[in-house]
């Protein structure tokens, strides 16, 4: 039986995400750790790295030119468009999508919170407007320590990523969607491959995280905002909720609907005006 190569980041969480992918696929399988220009990077901020996909793009050249047969995202970091000559052939079924707390159990006036994402900026300070929020990137395990080392009160990220790993006890706040509305594919995993190679992947692919995540990543597109934007959009399995926001939370408008083109294009109408 033919060897699947599974190209992945090398980061603990990006191997463990590629294992698990692994266990569900029916064929024999060989990890192939790829570093990412993201990964490269973990001062910079992701606007002086690239334009987006900052932890997609050597996955993807390494699927074009041959080197690996599927690649490994979560969903949230791929751009909200397909690159040409891809396809994801199949989402696995989707984790906790929400946004974790840790370090304190609720938020409160003046507290130092590090996240690098501007979407979480910009929700956050709608809900405290008293807040510091503090640039901080790195893997799970370097903003859980530089959170003491910095004397941080708090740090955000995503809680799947943390479930994986095993460290769910870190979390001391799982965010209500209402409250912090996540990023577009948070908390599901992609696997990519050439397209016209679906069928590679095509048996685990989970049919209800594909409709919800699809939505969510054609919502952002028609709003044209990707990553570096604060821009998110989540499917509850019920209704889609598009969110556009200023980065220092001097606004916010969220809107809810059933088409994602419209529901992005009506965002982007708000955002623009």
């Amino acid at each position: 039986m033919t060897v699947v190569r599974l190209g992945s980041r090398g980061s603990r969480l990006a191997l463990k995400q590629a294992a698990l992918a692994a266990e569900l696929l029916a064929a024999p399988v060989a990890i192939v750790p790829i570093t990412t220009a993201g990964d490269r990077d973990r001062r910079s901020p992701f606007g002086a790295i690239g334009d987006r996909g900052v932890f997609v793009k050597e996955l993807e050249e390494a699927l074009l030119e041959g080197r690996i047969d599927v690649a490994v995202h979560s969903a949230k970091d791929m751009t909200s468009t397909d690159t040409a000559g891809l396809a994801v052939g199949a989402y696995l079924p989707r984790d906790d999508p929400r946004d974790a707390l840790c370090g304190a159990d609720s938020l409160r006036p003046r507290m130092r919170i590090g996240t690098a994402s501007p979407r979480r900026r910009a929700q956050l300070l709608m809900l405290e407007p008293s807040l510091s929020i503090e640039p901080l990137r790195g893997n799970i395990d370097t903003r859980l320590r530089k959170r003491g080392e910095r004397g941080l009160d708090a740090v955000v990220l995503a809680a799947c990523g943390l479930d994986r790993i095993g460290l769910a006890a870190e979390i001391g706040l799982r965010f209500d969607p209402e409250e912090l509305l996540p990023e577009a594919g948070q908390g599901a995993l992609a696997l990519q491959v050439r397209a016209g190679d679906e069928d590679v992947v095509g048996a685990v692919d989970d049919p209800e995280t594909r409709r919800r995540v699809e939505a969510e990543r054609a919502c952002v597109a028609a709003v044209g905002g990707g990553c570096l934007a604060p821009v998110a959009a989540h499917h509850d399995g019920a209704t889609l909720t598009g969110l556009v926001a200023d980065e220092d939370g001097r606004w916010l408008e969220r809107r809810s609907g059933d088409d994602p083109v419209a529901l992005g294009e009506e965002l982007a109408r708000l955002a623009s005006s």
